[in-house]
């Protein structure tokens, strides 16, 4: 499993976000400026995150974004699920493996499962607060 460019600079573009007050709105070509992410390319991942519920957004001359939840309260499988469609290692584990006919059966699936569990773990219990903290 390799996070996409998409899943990394989404948690850049956060974390920048969350260096402001909860009722600021920043510009996209602020976010794009200060973490170096093409702006075109950071308008289609902040569609993502707007549609998804992490970033609020505004339009107009002080328009922007914001989150739309506090970094503390963002964890970064949050922030992965909805960039990266899924983290699951394999595609067996999609749908809990009802995907996958084998799966009662299959001596891997266990350890795929237990994989993608340690995996996911991690990750919700690492917020955006973390990230902006390093």
């Amino acid at each position: 499993m390799m996070i996409s460019t998409k899943g990394r600079y989404a948690i850049r573009a956060l974390s920048e976000l969350g260096k402001y007050k909860e009722d600021e709105y920043v510009s996209l070509k602020v976010i794009s400026e200060k973490q170096d992410i093409s702006r075109k390319y950071l308008e289609s991942i902040m569609l993502v995150l707007v549609q998804n519920g992490l970033v609020n957004a505004v339009s107009g001359k002080n328009g922007g974004y914001s989150l739309a939840r506090r970094p503390e309260e963002i964890s970064l499988l949050d922030i992965l699920k909805v960039t990266e469609g899924g983290l699951e290692p394999v595609s067996c584990l999609s749908d809990d493996g009802s995907s996958c006919e084998r799966s009662e059966n299959c001596h891997t699936f266990p350890i795929w499962k237990g994989l993608y569990d340690v995996i996911s773990d991690y990750l919700d219990n690492k917020t955006l607060k973390d990230v902006m903290e390093n």
